[in-house]
């Protein structure tokens, strides 16, 4: 087993980033299911997953740059890049209140990486997190934090990174398990602080990230809300009701001085509740809940130049008002799909579908996401992410676009074969519910299958591989490792059509010749007489060849 590192690290700020999002991505609609404050909307799950997935965006751009195969970022750029990454993509308020938490950290780390920068960082963190909220609340996710700064800071002297995380771990578990004692809305509802929830999942991202080990922390509930209990404690937002409350939530980036966004605060505390400015050096995250939404933005206005607007309406059915244009007689259904070359645009775009391009190591976001299904104009949408590195993202953009008022199914398609074999039965004329039953039968029924070339001598599930192997993966797992593409492809059609099939679909990459598909075609034929093919052009230039079997 690897040690663990003494430092904070690039390379363990990438890890603990992409963990993080993988960990709020699973735990996304249990998190916004026990969303009940400050406003019960169900989003605090999906707007911390979006704020760590442009903090993990922005990461991987400063890695994208440094790519050169023997260097790596400095650790002050990557800490420095989360927290901007974090700063601008920041949604509601808890994501919002957790990217200042980033910010705090990254002013310390910049600086090292080692178990005493870390707990520093932490105890900053929460100070600055508290700071940067109008009426700090306990029982919130303020509440985890300080708890986290407190154990990281009570561990043993001379201990390493590891401990460390670990004692800001328990310390902030502890403390989200005494959350409905503090906050009465949440005792009342038998749940803990989302947020707070949201913070642990990502300090156990953080401890898996230095220690090599997921800690255990599923989402914890009191059992059985209580109908009296603790008295509410006084502040902002302590007893926020969606009915009774300000009826617009008002997020913007705004580029302005701290003189500037100190008359700000001034303002916007006096116009709502919910008040929370993080930022600094000139560029700041701003969030507030008012029942003019139209005052708040001037106020922005008057302090700076404000951009990213996003106004929430706090409707019973959570419709969103925004910037953008209102959809204007919009169609009944429409698909979007996920492509990852630009030969299948055409292809999809002909069968009616809304199509986002996923090129090699850039998959798209899920604002991209939500812009395609608004760009669709349609009431009912099925979403096709056709890659399972997608799940989380197209999750998120799913319930983006529910909050928006648009009926959104997401069909869990795991490769592109699986998405056009969905496409191919959409009927738009027969009910929402039957058409998406059928596409998710169809893709359920299609088995896929790629191949692809090593870059460099590995162990896989079929053995060794040299650079330049061509791998053949089934189902997602490398299962024939050959020495060219023809004689790999027939390898790994026998072996599918082994357990039966009747269409065989290939998507033939860039830079493959035409002649492939014909022989491939004709292997199918003499080999499985009742087995018919069907031959696409435009996959992925790094992919020679996707299959599928039906």
């Amino acid at each position: 087993m690897p040690q663990p590192p003494d430092a904070l690290d690039a390379v363990a700020v990438r890890t603990w980033c992409s963990l993080a999002l993988d960990a709020l991505g699973r735990e996304r609609e249990a998190i916004d299911a026990i969303n009940v404050y400050p406003v019960a909307d169900g989003d605090t799950g999906t707007n911390l997953y979006l704020t760590v997935e442009s903090a993990a965006a922005a990461v991987e751009a400063v890695f994208a740059a440094h790519e050169t195969g023997t260097t790596v970022p400095a650790p002050a750029d990557v800490v420095r890049a989360m927290a901007h990454g974090a700063l601008i993509g920041a949604r509601g308020n808890s994501g919002t209140i957790l990217a200042q938490l980033l910010r705090g950290m990254a002013g310390v780390l910049a600086e090292a990486g080692d178990a005493d920068h870390l707990s520093r960082a932490l105890a900053e963190a929460a100070a600055s997190a508290r700071l940067a909220v109008a009426h700090p609340v306990e029982g919130t996710v303020l509440t985890v934090a300080t708890a986290a700064a407190e154990g990281a800071g009570a561990a043993e002297p001379g201990a390493g990174l590891t401990a460390v995380a670990a004692a800001a771990y328990a310390g902030a578990c502890a403390a989200l398990a005494r959350t409905p004692e503090r906050l009465a809305v949440l005792g009342r509802a038998g749940v803990v602080d989302a947020g707070g929830q949201g913070l642990v999942t990502v300090l156990g991202a953080l401890l898996e990230a230095v220690g090599g080990r997921a800690p255990a922390g599923p989402v914890l509930r009191v059992p059985g809300g209580t109908s009296g209990g603790t008295p509410p404690l006084t502040g902002a937002c302590a007893e926020a009701d969606p009915e009774g409350g300000p009826a617009f939530e008002v997020i913007y980036l705004l580029e302005a001085s701290d003189e500037a966004v100190g008359r700000l605060r001034t303002r916007l505390d006096a116009l709502g509740d919910c008040l929370v400015v993080v930022g600094g050096d000139g560029l700041w995250n701003v969030h507030v809940h008012v029942d003019d939404a139209g005052a708040a933005v001037e106020a922005g206005v008057e302090a700076g130049r404000p951009h990213r607007i996003r106004i929430t309406h706090f409707a019973a059915d959570r419709m969103r008002a925004h910037r953008e244009p209102v959809l204007r007689e919009p169609a009944q259904r429409a698909v979007v799909v996920v492509v990852p070359g630009d030969g299948l645009l055409g292809l999809c775009a002909e069968a009616g579908a809304t199509t986002v391009l996923a090129r090699p190591g850039e998959p798209p976001a899920s604002g991209e996401l939500v812009d395609a299904i608004r760009r669709a104009h349609a009431r009912e949408v099925v979403l096709l992410p056709n890659d399972a590195e997608l799940r989380h993202t197209a999750a998120a953009a799913a319930e983006q676009a529910r909050a928006e008022g648009v009926r959104v199914a997401l069909i869990p398609t795991r490769a592109a074969v699986q998405g056009i074999a969905a496409l191919a039965v959409h009927e738009p004329g027969r009910g929402f519910d039957e058409d998406v039953v059928a596409m998710t039968a169809a893709a359920g029924a299609t088995r896929y299958a790629e191949l692809a070339v090593a870059e460099r001598q590995s162990w896989t599930t079929a053995g060794i591989c040299q650079a330049g192997d061509v791998l053949g993966l089934i189902d997602g797992d490398i299962a024939v490792i050959g020495d060219d593409v023809t004689g790999t492809a027939r390898t790994v059609l026998d072996r599918m059509l082994s357990a039966g099939g009747e269409l065989v679909t290939l998507v033939l990459g860039e830079e493959v010749p035409d002649a492939l598909a014909g022989v491939l075609e004709e292997h199918v034929r003499e080999g499985h007489l009742a087995v018919d093919t069907v031959i696409y052009r435009g996959g992925p230039r790094t992919t020679p060849l996707l299959i599928g079997v039906e």
